[in-house]
């Protein structure tokens, strides 16, 4: 695969017209070069916010290792990072000047990382978050609670099972859940879904086949039938 490099000329509704010069036309021609792939790189720099998010997170992830220096924590989880997302040109990006998206992607991996080792942040962690579904699908797969962060997580039905239906043997998949300890699990079952989901912020998750183990459904609840 060749790469050339492009400018956006115009853009509308229903397409995205791109100038990238090109002088190699014998290798054009002698490679039938029909359809390509086109990279739209995120021209927007990292926001105040979002740099303030990202070192809270490292901060708190510094005092849970045993007080490792925070520029330490900081590389370490960004080549981690890159790893994890198989973003491996050989340039480490930089908290100072990255753009917007690898932030927003960034901070929902150190997100994952906190959950994943039980670290605490003194916060609601969806107070940090920039991607509330990948945190809701961390807490899920963590079995912790999505509002207050603690453990262990109920399995909590959007699609609530009742009115006639037994959760022993319907089909689980698909489902609208959500990870909420006992006590918000009460408290989401006497308002409004909608409600609470305003409340604090949250999107529920459609359950997989891994999010359904985790919480020991049978093999039934998650059949694809």
């Amino acid at each position: 695969m060749e790469i050339v490099s492009g400018k956006i000329t115009n853009i509308t509704p229903d397409a995205i017209t791109i100038n990238a010069p090109y002088q190699n036309i014998d290798r054009a021609c002698l490679r039938k070069y029909k359809d390509v792939c086109i990279g739209l790189p995120d021209g927007r720099t990292i926001t105040p916010a979002q740099r303030k998010k990202a070192y809270v997170l490292l901060t708190k992830i510094s005092e849970w290792s045993g007080y490792t220096p925070i520029e330490v924590i900081k590389e370490i989880t960004k080549l981690k990072f890159m790893i994890d997302t198989e973003n491996l040109d050989g340039k480490v990006f930089s908290l100072s000047d990255c753009d917007v998206t690898t932030a927003r992607e960034y901070i929902s991996f150190l997100i994952n990382f906190v959950i994943e080792n039980n670290i605490p942040v003194g916060q609601p962690l969806i107070e940090l978050c920039e991607d509330i579904g990948k945190y809701v699908y961390a807490c899920l797969l963590n079995k912790v609670c999505a509002v207050c962060g603690k453990p262990p997580a109920q399995l909590h039905h959007v699609d609530r099972v009742g009115m006639g239906r037994n959760r022993n043997t319907i089909n689980h998949l698909n489902m609208l859940v959500l990870p909420l300890c006992g006590v918000h699990h009460i408290e989401c079952h006497n308002m409004p879904q909608y409600e609470f989901n305003v409340k604090y912020h949250l999107i529920p998750i459609k359950l997989t086949e891994e999010i359904g183990r985790k919480y020991n459904l049978s093999n039934k609840n998650l059949s694809q039938k």
